[in-house]
This record gives structure tokens, sequence and C-alpha cells, in this order.
């Protein structure tokens, strides 16, 4: 029994979680950054596409990552 047990047992998950977060805030920030560095250079429509990016991109990975943090 002791030895099923050892089996099943998960290490530290810490490392997953990590990368599990940056693939969920990573590009979604990373869109908003440039955004804003274009914004401040005047390319207003560049700038609004990209915020609009990084909102869709944003949504979907709460939603997909999301439901996989939350064992869904």
């Amino acid at each position: 029994m002791i030895i099923l047990s050892l089996l099943f047992e998960v290490g530290n998950l810490g490392g997953l979680v990590a990368i599990l977060f940056l693939i969920m805030f990573g590009p979604a920030v990373l869109l908003l950054v440039i955004g804003l560095i274009l914004w401040s250079k005047k390319k207003k429509k560049t700038s609004k596409i990209l915020f609009i990016l990084a909102g869709v991109y944003l949504l979907v990975s709460l939603g997909i990552c999301g439901a996989l943090v939350g064992g869904f």
C-alpha cells in the first residue's frame, strides 16, 4: 500500500503553475506594452488594434487556461 502511494505522489508543481500564468498573461501584457509605446508615437489606429488583440487574448486564455487550472 505504501508503494502505491509513493507512485502517485507528485512533487513541487510551482514551475508548472508559473508557466501556466506566463502563458495566460504574458502575450496580453506584451501586446499592451507595445500598444502603449505606439500610442505615445501617435500611431493611434495600430495601438487600438493591439489593445483589442490583448483583450481578446486575455479573455480566451483566461477561459482555456482557467479551466485547466480549475480542473474542469
